[in-house]
């Protein structure tokens, strides 16, 4: 089987396939992935990593699979983000910030929450890509 052990950061104009992948796949380290094409691989990367829209896995061959994220249910949050945003944190939830608004997964009891606060939802289709943490890479949360 093909396998992939590097990732390499914003060159998917250089890849001839694709993976689509949501953002709870984009966290990965070892994995049986298939493009949108078909073409199946491993990836067996030496520890996790949170993958963006435009990273690429390379293949040993040299190949380049881009990465595109998936679109996906979100609720879109508008009003006194500022406050709905520390809502929101304070619940360690995945949370995109777009301008004058907020994205996250749909999830009804935080929906009802946000609603209660005041906040206008709006459920949207779109790729959801979240702020990494401040103290690790990506998602993870390390504190050393």
């Amino acid at each position: 089987m093909l396998r992939a052990e590097t990732v390499c950061h914003a060159v998917s104009a250089l890849a001839k396939e694709r993976v689509t992948l949501d953002y709870a796949s984009r966290f990965l380290r070892r994995k049986v992935v298939e493009s949108d094409g078909g073409l199946r691989f491993l990836v067996d990367l030496p520890e996790a990593v949170l993958l963006h829209e435009g990273d690429a896995f390379q293949l040993r061959d040299g190949r380049l699979v881009s990465v595109v994220a998936a679109v996906e249910p979100l609720l879109e949050v508008s009003g006194d983000i500022a406050r709905f945003a520390w809502h929101i944190g304070n619940r360690h939830t995945p949370c995109q910030i777009e301008g004058e608004c907020l994205r996250i997964a749909r999830d009804p009891v935080l929906g009802d929450m946000l609603l209660g606060l005041g906040a206008d939802l709006r459920e949207v289709m779109a790729p959801f890509s979240p702020e990494g943490g401040a103290y690790g890479h990506g998602r993870t949360h390390a504190h050393g």
